[in-house]
């Protein structure tokens, strides 16, 4: 497709539809939930092929590896040719502890959780 040595963070995070808009990619890094070697980065970081970048998506960290510099958005199935999944099994099993967990969940109506609630709901979160 393109032959790039350089592109910008948040342009590549939105082109292989790890964000849904280059703002939301933005935002994300500005917040510091992008992190390249363990540093936050600002979005006009340049990124090269190879480097591992940790996005944190509540409640987890996922993991992924370039493979190749894009930066226009392609189709969903052309994009494993630039990003590798490489997010570790214990994060992924959070996100299935949460999901099963209804601690997370409160039925309408309920009201405010009260300090034990909390305390346990938030035991959980850590997991």
């Amino acid at each position: 497709m393109q032959d790039l040595d350089k592109t910008r963070i948040d342009k590549w995070l939105w082109a292989v539809r790890i964000f849904k808009t280059r703002s939301i990619a933005s935002e994300a890094c500005k917040k510091g939930h992008v992190l390249i070697d363990g540093i936050a980065v600002k979005s006009s970081r340049l990124i090269k092929i190879d480097e591992i970048v940790n996005v944190k998506f509540n409640p987890i960290v996922k993991t992924y590896k370039v493979k190749q510099l894009l930066s226009k958005r392609l189709s969903a199935k052309l994009v494993v040719d630039y990003v590798e999944d490489v997010t570790p099994e214990a994060e992924i099993n959070k996100l299935k502890i949460m999901s099963y967990s209804s601690l997370g969940n409160r039925d309408k109506g309920l009201g405010r959780p009260t300090k034990k609630d909390r305390r346990t709901i938030e035991k959980y979160r850590k997991i």
